[in-house]
């Protein structure tokens, strides 16, 4: 089976630093892989170049065997391709239907259409409720889900999300992991950057470790529990087993 998502040995530099170094790997459809690693590792670096937003220095980013490492977010969007943000960025004086009305129009030829495809999005990430509240009046929790409704109103076949986790409190978190499961359950491939290890771990098919912007390991949640490199990564001490 042909992945769906190819990175080929990306590197990307600023300046004299590699944020990223020969990086390479696949994802592949219906699965979600995880992207773990030490804070500046490279993992959102590695998100902006397969979304478009850096060109990569060096390598290439392949979806459905389509080179994309060359175009612009928007065609890339266009092709299947959606993410988050790390910093939650709705669109903050409209309400959050519109937020997602705006998403839709990626795809809808009529403002019907795209009010049915946000109203859809909306009943499915839990944000019905809210769809007339002024986005930046929502509560963390609830705009990383709008951040995810957005995504998901491109009609993608990847998801990209990155950290959409972060600072929930329980609750929130097990709200979050239903609508990750449920996003997987309708066919979209999900490849999801996460510090929360109990949840990556969980959730994840397979996962990718970055540190010092290099690959330094990929495997099932158990492999990489147990993989020394990953410990002494996160540790920031060796292994003397």
């Amino acid at each position: 089976m042909k992945p769906l998502l190819s990175v080929r040995h990306v590197s990307m530099f600023f300046g004299g630093l590699a944020a990223l170094h020969d990086v390479s790997f696949s994802v592949n459809k219906g699965e979600i892989l995880g992207l773990i690693g030490p804070n500046g590792a490279g993992k959102t670096t590695l998100f902006n170049v397969v979304n478009g937003f850096y060109r990569p220095s060096r390598g290439d980013v392949f979806f459905k065997d389509q080179r994309i490492s060359h175009l612009k977010p928007n065609k890339i969007c266009s092709l299947g391709v959606a993410r988050t943000f790390q910093v939650v960025k709705p669109l903050q004086r409209m309400t959050v239907l519109d937020n997602v009305i705006a998403s839709a129009f990626l795809r809808s030829r009529t403002k019907a259409e795209a009010v049915r495809t946000a109203t859809e999005v909306l009943g499915f990430t839990g944000l019905l409720a809210d769809r007339d509240v002024i986005s930046k009046g929502l509560p963390l929790g609830k705009r990383k889900r709008l951040e995810i409704a957005r995504a998901l109103a491109t009609s993608p076949e990847l998801i990209l999300l990155d950290e959409s986790f972060a600072g929930l409190n329980p609750s929130e978190l097990n709200e979050s992991i239903q609508i990750i499961k449920d996003i997987r359950d309708r066919g979209i491939t999900i490849m999801i950057i996460e510090h929360h290890m109990k949840v990556i771990m969980a959730i994840s098919d397979r996962i990718v470790v970055l540190n010092y912007g290099e690959r330094i390991a990929e495997g099932s949640p158990a492999e990489i529990r147990a993989n020394p490199l990953v410990i002494t990564a996160y540790l920031g001490v060796a292994d003397n087993a």
